[in-house]
C-alpha cells in the first residue's frame, strides 16, 4: 500500500465522513420541530419507544443525533429521564441499517438487478436526483431533500474509495501482523471504541471495516470485539452534549454508555463460545454481527431498564 493509497482512503473517508454529516443533517430539518414532538408522544410505553427509538434513528441515520436530542429534551424538561431508556435501546438497534446498506458493497454477480443495488450504480441515480432537486427547486423542503439524496450518494462513493484504497493490503505482510493483534479481544475492544470516538461515528467506524474485510483479513475473531467497541465509542458524542447540562441530562448520557459497557461485558463472555472465529467475514457478516449484538444486548438489558435508571442515578 503506496503514499497514494493511503490519500485515497483519506480521500474516501472524507466523503463518507461529510456525506453522513450532510445526509443526517439535512433528514433533520426535514423532520423539523415534529422529531420533539413524535418523541414525547410516543415514548410514553416502553415497547412504543423501543419502536420509536429504532425508527427515528433509521429515518435521521444517527443514533448519536438522536441521543443529542433526549439530552436537550431531558434537559429542557420537555421528557422525564425514565422515557429515554426505550428509546436509547432502540436507537441502538436502528444505527445498523448503516451497515446493511454499505454491505451492499461487496455483492457480487452479473445480474442486472445485482448490479443496481452496487453503491457506484445506485448511488450515481441518488446525486443525479439530488443535484437537480437542489439546483432547480424553489422549495426549501424539496432542496433538504436534494442535499440529502446529495450526502447518501458521497456516503457511498466514500465507501467505494475506501474499497479500492485498501486492496492492496491482502497481500500485505505487515497489515497481516497488525490483524493478528486485534485477535485479542480486549485490544479489539478499545480500538474499535478510540477510532469511534475520533471520528464521531459508529456507522462511519463500522464501514471502514466494512471496507478491511473486502481484502479476507479480517476474522470473525477480530470482527465482533471491533464492533463492540465501536458501540462504546459512539458514546462519546452524548457524553459531550451532556457537559454543562443538568443532572439528568448528564445521566441520559451516562446511560447510553452503561448500556454499550455491560452489553459488551456480558458480550464478551458470550464470544468465547462463538464457533469458527477463524472463518474471514464479508461486509454482510459485519453487519449480522453489529445487528445481532444491538439486539441481544436489547433482549438482556431492557427488561432491567428500571435498575439501569437506578445505578445511572447513583452514579
Amino acid at each position: 500500500m503506496d503514499i497514494f493509497s493511503i490519500l485515497r482512503l483519506l480521500l474516501g473517508l472524507s466523503f463518507f465522513l461529510f456525506g453522513m454529516q450532510i445526509m443526517s443533517g439535512n433528514l433533520e430539518e426535514i423532520a423539523g420541530g415534529r422529531l420533539e414532538q413524535v418523541l414525547q408522544k410516543l415514548t410514553r410505553r416502553p415497547a412504543a419507544g423501543l419502536l420509536t427509538g429504532m425508527g427515528v434513528t433509521m429515518a435521521v441515520q444517527s443514533s448519536s443525533a438522536v441521543t443529542v436530542l433526549l439530552v436537550g429534551l431531558v434537559d429542557s424538561g420537555l421528557m422525564p429521564l425514565k422515557q429515554t431508556v426505550a428509546v436509547i435501546f432502540g436507537a441502538n438497534i436502528g444505527t445498523t441499517l448503516t451497515a446493511w446498506l454499505l454491505s451492499l458493497a461487496g455483492l457480487e454477480g452479473e445480474n442486472l438487478w445485482v448490479q443496481l443495488l452496487k453503491p457506484e450504480n445506485f448511488s450515481a441515480l441518488f446525486g443525479a436526483a439530488g443535484i437537480v432537486l437542489l439546483m432547480f427547486s424553489k422549495k426549501d423542503r424539496r432542496k433538504r431533500v436534494g442535499s440529502a439524496l446529495l450526502g447518501f450518494a458521497l456516503l457511498m462513493q466514500g465507501m467505494e474509495l475506501m474499497k479500492d484504497s485498501v486492496a492492496p493490503l491482502a497481500d500485505d505482510p505487515a497489515f497481516a501482523r497488525l490483524m493478528v493483534a486485534f485477535r485479542n479481544p480486549l485490544l479489539g475492544v478499545l480500538a474499535g471504541a478510540v477510532i469511534t470516538a475520533v471520528i464521531q461515528s459508529s456507522s462511519a467506524s463500522v464501514g471502514i471495516l466494512q471496507a478491511l474485510s473486502l481484502t479476507g483479513s479480517v476474522t470473525r475473531a477480530m470482527a465482533v470485539p471491533l464492533v463492540m467497541g465501536q458501540n462504546i465509542g459512539t458514546c462519546v458524542t452524548a457524553l459531550l452534549s451532556a457537559v454543562g447540562a443538568g443532572k439528568n441530562a448528564k445521566r441520559v448520557a451516562m446511560l447510553h454508555l452503561l448500556i454499550n459497557v455491560i452489553g459488551t461485558a456480558v458480550c464478551l463472555v458470550l464470544f468465547l463460545f462463538l464457533p469458527a472465529q477463524s472463518q474471514p467475514v464479508t461486509p454482510v457478516g459485519i453487519a449480522v454481527i453489529h445487528t445481532l449484538f444491538n439486539v441481544t444486548i436489547t433482549a438482556l438489558l431492557f427488561p432491567f431498564s428500571k435498575k439501569l435508571l437506578r445505578l445511572v442515578e447513583k452514579i
